[in-house]
């Protein structure tokens, strides 16, 4: 069971969501506004977030940032009926973690929630519970990554990402196999969201990785000392 918070003004929409979550088994709260979003995250953590970008009392993506830096290590999911592709990276380098446009098929929405959550529980990413990749550690089983001097702040999706091309070091990974592994095997997202996260990675980590862009094919993580 999962808490799962919905941010939506449509009060249909709201209604239906929550019942859908809550039969499945989930944790879930309606929040008709920013205001109530930005109070529900203030009395304690949420494993998801269910967003709409077009409240009636909030700018979308200035919420997405708040909720983003007071749960910050929930799946973040905007739905919105924005299909632009500026509107999508906007949401990602907002806190974002993925992006729905409405309107959205329900069984894609389940598979989606099914997904994320199963990726950010402990072990869900499969391999080694610690990967050393130079002198950063990555901990899967407590998903934390550090420094020889500090603990790296890093997203849900943005941990999963770094792990996931952690574990093929050295080896070119398509980007349909990152899609694939980290986000949905049935992602229909546009994959952009996958080049901000890697920019993500790369200004957090700074020297401590190199991530090599491989144009018309994917990322490689470039091992220890081969720069």
């Amino acid at each position: 069971m999962a808490r799962i918070v919905i941010v939506e003004d449509d009060e249909t929409i709201g209604d239906r969501l929550a019942a859908t979550l809550r039969a499945l088994g989930h944790d879930s709260e309606w929040c008709p506004d920013g205001a109530a979003a930005l109070a529900r995250a203030a009395r304690g953590p949420a494993e998801l977030v269910l967003l709409d970008l077009g409240l009636p009392d909030a700018d979308g993506f200035e919420l997405c940032r708040q909720l983003r830096e007071r749960l910050p290590d929930a799946v973040l999911v905007v739905l919105t009926a924005r299909t632009g592709e500026m509107d999508v990276i906007q949401a990602l380098e907002s806190g974002a973690d993925d992006y729905l446009t409405k309107p959205f098929r329900l069984a894609e929405l389940q598979a989606r929630i099914a997904a994320h959550l199963r990726r950010a529980s402990p072990g869900g990413n499969g391999g080694a519970a610690r990967i050393r990749h130079g002198t950063l550690l990555i901990d899967r089983a407590a998903r934390r990554c550090f420094t020889p001097t500090r603990e790296v702040a890093l997203r849900p999706k943005e941990f999963d990402l770094l792990a996931r091309l952690a574990a093929s070091a050295g080896q070119a990974v398509s980007r349909e196999d990152l899609m694939s592994d980290v986000w949905d095997e049935n992602w229909f997202g546009p994959t952009k969201t996958l080049d901000v996260h890697v920019a993500a990675l790369r200004r957090k980590l700074g020297d401590q990785v190199r991530i090599t862009t491989l144009r018309h094919v994917g990322y490689r993580l470039e091992p220890p000392g081969g720069r």
